[in-house]
């Protein structure tokens, strides 16, 4: 058999730091991003805005704190729709490997091939079986070597690496390696790298602490839920159809269940799912009824709706009026 030294890998591309990110995506300013972002129906306050923007113009990976439901994971996919660029998703859980982040082998289209090659009398060539068309990309190595697949990309894909804190501490040690330098090396074919980096957001729901190695490596922004005016201006966007007074009401009411002791206060997607959910029931407004019947909509724990119950019901719809008054 062939030696796989003799296989010509992918040639390292050189570097491009030195370019500047926003001139990738047509970006010159805070207010561009804010008012991109929004013409794909995300409101970002300043702070995120200038997050993004940063991590544009310095090219640096994009790190994002907080609860679940705030919008950390839609805010890689409004960035895909925005640039153009492919969206790339690496969802993390325990004890994820290489294998699952990187790359593996496609071991039974290599015994098929080879099975085939040996019924027809040919000879093996062992740069065959490790050739690109064997190699399975997963989302780390296909963020990195987007340009070998597709040339002429017209965007850097937006690499989003979810939930990184359900990964292990060795995964991340590993991911923080991968950022360094955005470079791959597949020991059979050569090193993959990028000469424009993917746009890289990390998301956290903080369940433990990202090492600061990792921190360091990356921009930070904490995503908090929204005040009462923010609120609802998401609202009016992503879920047009609800009556604005009930609108009014639903972004006062979720206000309210926040300033309860609750296990896991609601979201902004659950606010935009229980507005909807009220507005499907033909409610313009709310009372004590619909919330009861719909408080699954918005609290997602047995123990969180026990507890606004034992709170009054009365008192969230009471709340909610006074706020929207």
């Amino acid at each position: 058999m062939c030696s796989s030294a003799d296989h010509d890998p992918p040639q390292p591309r050189s570097s491009a730091h030195s370019r500047p990110g926003s001139t990738i995506f047509g970006v010159e300013t805070v207010d561009d991003v804010r008012a991109a972002l929004a013409e794909h129906e995300y409101l970002a306050d300043e702070g995120l805005a200038t997050a993004v923007f940063l991590a544009i113009r310095l090219q640096r990976p994009l790190l994002l704190e907080g609860e679940a439901g705030v919008g950390k994971t839609e805010v890689a996919k409004v960035l895909a729709r925005w640039t153009g660029g492919e969206l790339v998703r690496l969802q993390c859980y325990e004890g994820i490997d290489a294998a699952q982040a990187v790359y593996e082998w496609d071991y039974s289209r290599q015994l098929l091939h080879l099975r085939a090659v040996e019924a027809g009398g040919g000879e093996v060539v062992e740069d065959e079986l490790y050739s690109e068309k064997f190699l399975v990309k997963r989302p780390l190595l296909r963020a990195i070597a987007y340009e070998h697949d597709t040339l002429g990309a017209s965007a850097p894909p937006v690499l989003l690496v979810d939930e990184v804190d359900r990964a292990d501490d060795e995964f991340e040690a590993f991911l923080l390696e991968i950022l360094s330098d955005y470079t791959v090396t597949v020991p059979e074919l050569g090193t993959f790298h990028a000469s424009v980096p993917p746009l890289v957001v990390v998301t956290s729901n903080r369940t433990r602490d990202v090492h600061d190695a990792l921190k360091r490596r990356c921009l930070y922004h904490w995503i908090g839920h929204p005040d009462f005016e923010r609120e609802l201006a998401i609202l009016r966007v992503r879920a047009p159809e609800v009556p604005e007074a009930l609108a009014h009401q639903v972004a006062a009411a979720v206000q309210a269940l926040r300033e309860l002791d609750l296990y896991k206060p609601p979201g902004v997607a659950e606010t935009i799912d229980w507005a909807n959910a009220l507005a499907a029931l033909g409610q313009t407004e709310i009372d004590e009824h619909a919330v009861g019947v719909t408080l699954g909509t918005i609290l997602k724990y047995r123990e969180d709706q026990e507890r606004t119950r034992a709170q009054g019901l009365d008192r969230v719809v009471q709340s909610a009026m006074e706020r929207s008054a």
